[in-house]
């Protein structure tokens, strides 16, 4: 009997020798906030990818052919929605595995485009593409609401896909939406102190932001990077910045617009960014909460300098 047991378990040890472990579930998401919450989700267990560089434009991004490739053998691929990432779409027909357009999901806190003449001092050339009134807002994922409703599907596909780690995703999903709790507070408490004062952005991308947080810019200057507006428009600005006083002006990361130096020269204005994206954010664990803390501080900085 002794005999027989050593058997069995010598052969039950070359057996876990001879089969492989299971491969790790393969995650991409389209843009870096995304791939975040993926790396709260998935801590000590993968990592996930994202497709989008650092500095690129979801609305505008061109894939290579190696996107394609990584597209179609993923194993859960997420993106925020043909609101977003108009590029996608086309791609996303061929591919057999799933894929989740985030936009969709039950239980998201969503927000529409408002059609607020007074908040815009458009190039006519621009604003009709990307953000028309009435159309979804998708820079969804800068409300700590959905980010909990995002993180939870996540840890439910995971867990289909890897039932040997379910425990850990959902665990980390749990650990996520707690310290979603305390980063609520603590952006809260930074920004307390400037809300009510005046800001204008170049891209409409924080309304998430800013309602979750009491806080709402004063205008927004959309320009069509192809097209440098005309003196009459270029004044038209300038007045809304004379109107104001002191103030920033907020443009994002990797570039700031043309106009943007000439439009404020000799005005009381502060130029600064805000990273709506987190695009140079490593995919940490806590990099969501960063990504938001960052925002914040960047935001309030700003104000608080004038």
């Amino acid at each position: 009997m002794t005999r027989l047991f050593a058997l069995l378990v010598g052969l039950s040890a070359c057996l876990a020798v001879a089969l492989p472990a299971q491969a790790e579930v393969r995650v991409l998401t389209s843009i870096k906030p995304l791939q975040l919450i993926a790396a709260a989700v998935e801590d000590g267990v993968g990592t996930p990818d994202v497709l989008l560089p650092p500095g690129a434009s979801p609305h505008s991004y061109a894939l290579r052919p190696s996107d394609v490739r990584k597209v179609g053998e993923v194993d859960l691929l997420y993106w925020i929605g043909p609101d977003m990432e108009g590029f996608l779409p086309r791609v996303l027909k061929t591919r057999t595995r799933p894929t989740v357009a985030i936009q969709d999901l039950p239980g998201l806190k969503l927000r529409r485009f408002a059609a607020d003449s007074q908040s815009h001092v458009d190039d006519a050339t621009e604003h009709d593409h990307d953000h028309r009134p009435g159309s979804l807002d998708a820079h969804l994922w800068l409300s700590t609401v959905n980010a909990r409703v995002i993180a939870a599907r996540m840890a439910a596909d995971l867990s289909s896909a890897d039932p040997a780690n379910a425990a850990r995703y959902q665990s980390n999903a749990k650990a996520f939406a707690q310290r979603l709790d305390a980063l609520d507070a603590r952006v809260k408490a930074r920004v307390t102190g400037v809300q009510g004062k005046p800001y204008f952005v170049f891209h409409e991308a924080f309304d998430y932001f800013e309602d979750a947080y009491g806080l709402k810019h004063t205008g927004v200057f959309s320009i069509a990077a192809e097209v440098q507006p005309g003196a009459q428009h270029v004044a038209a600005m300038r007045a809304r910045l004379q109107e104001v006083g002191k103030t920033c002006v907020f443009s994002e990361p990797p570039m700031r617009p043309r106009l943007a130096e000439t439009l404020t020269a000799g005005l009381p204005v502060k130029l600064a960014e805000l990273d709506a994206l987190g695009g140079f954010n490593t995919a940490t664990p806590t990099g969501y909460e960063q990504l938001l803390d960052k925002l914040a501080n960047d935001l309030a900085g700003c104000l608080e300098s004038l």
